[in-house]
C-alpha cells in the first residue's frame, strides 16, 4: 500500500519525501500474517511499525551532522518477535505495564487473580499480553503528519482482568520531528489498564 501526501508539506522535494507504504512482514507461529507500515514525515524522518504488539521496529532521524540512524532497538523477522525471548522491543504493553504484587488485586470489594507469568507477580499484562496479539491497522494522514492507529478487542476474563476492552493506540510521525503516541481505552466494567510503549531507545 501507498498513499500519496497532499497536503501539509511546502515543496515538492518536501512532498517526494512524505508517504505511508504497507508491506507484508512474515507470520506467527500460528500463521497470522504481520504487516509493517513505514510513515516517512516531510523532513524524511522514518518510523516503522508492525502489527505484531503493534511495536515501534525502527525510528530513523538525523544526528547534529544530518546523518540519519535507527535510535530504537528492534528485530529482522516476526519469528523473533513471536518468541517468549523477545524483550517487549517497541511494543505497546497492556493490560497492565509493569507488575501486579502475587497477580491480585480488588475493585469494589470483589477480587480477582490475574496469569502469575512471573511468580509471584503478574507482568505486562500475563502470559499473552499486547505484545503477543497481532493488531488491526488503520493508516492515514493527519493534520500533524501520517499516522497509524491499531486496535485490539481484549475479551472480559483475558489473563484475568475484568471487563471487555477496546484500545486503540495512535502513533503520529509530526512535521516536527517527533513520535506522538495517543492512547484510547474504553471498557464495559469496573477494571484496572495502564498502557504504554516498550521501545529501547539507542542514543
Amino acid at each position: 500500500m501507498h498513499i500519496e501526501k497532499e497536503e501539509d508539506c511546502e515543496g515538492s522535494e518536501k512532498m517526494e519525501k512524505t508517504g505511508i507504504q504497507g508491506s507484508f512482514f512474515g507470520r506467527t507461529s500460528e500463521g497470522i500474517p504481520v504487516e509493517e507500515y513505514t510513515l516517512t514525515n516531510c523532513n524524511g524522518m522514518l518510523a516503522k511499525f508492525i502489527t505484531l504488539g503493534g511495536a515501534i521496529r525502527e525510528l530513523h532521524t538525523a544526528d547534529t551532522n544530518g546523518i540519519p540512524a535507527d535510535v530504537v532497538l528492534g528485530f529482522d523477522s516476526a519469528a523473533e518477535y513471536d518468541s517468549p525471548d523477545n524483550p517487549y522491543f517497541g511494543a505497546i504493553v497492556g493490560r497492565y505495564a509493569n507488575r501486579i504484587a502475587r497477580g491480585k488485586f480488588s475493585i469494589d470489594a470483589e477480587n480477582y487473580t490475574l496469569a502469575k507469568n512471573e511468580p509471584p507477580n503478574s507482568l505486562h499484562g500475563g502470559f499473552r499480553g499486547f505484545k503477543d496479539v497481532v493488531w488491526k491497522a488503520i493508516a492515514q494522514y493527519s493534520p500533524e503528519g501520517p499516522a497509524i492507529t491499531f486496535n485490539h478487542e481484549s475479551h472480559d476474563g483475558e489473563e484475568g482482568y475484568p471487563g471487555n476492552l477496546s484500545v486503540a493506540v495512535t502513533y503520529t510521525l509530526t512535521n516536527d520531528d517527533e513520535v506522538k503516541i495517543e492512547y484510547l481505552a474504553i471498557t464495559d466494567k469496573p477494571t484496572v489498564v495502564n498502557l504504554t510503549n516498550h521501545s529501547y531507545f539507542n542514543l
